[in-house]
């Protein structure tokens, strides 16, 4: 499983907005290779942030 789906997959087990910390945690992953993880998602339109450095899937 890539990083990418290791992500998403944490924001749908959510079912809420998560911040790259609360992520990271959930996914064990680097809060780093997150941030980098959801710069890209949301270049993509994969995310969106209903609220400052929240995010959660479109």
């Amino acid at each position: 499983m890539s990083n990418e789906e290791k992500v998403l997959k944490a924001f749908q087990e959510a079912g809420k907005p998560l911040s790259s910390g609360q992520v990271a945690e959930i996914s064990g992953l680097d809060k780093k290779e997150v941030d980098k993880v959801i710069k890209k998602l949301k270049t993509e339109e994969k995310i969106h942030s209903p609220k400052r450095c929240y995010y959660e899937p479109k």
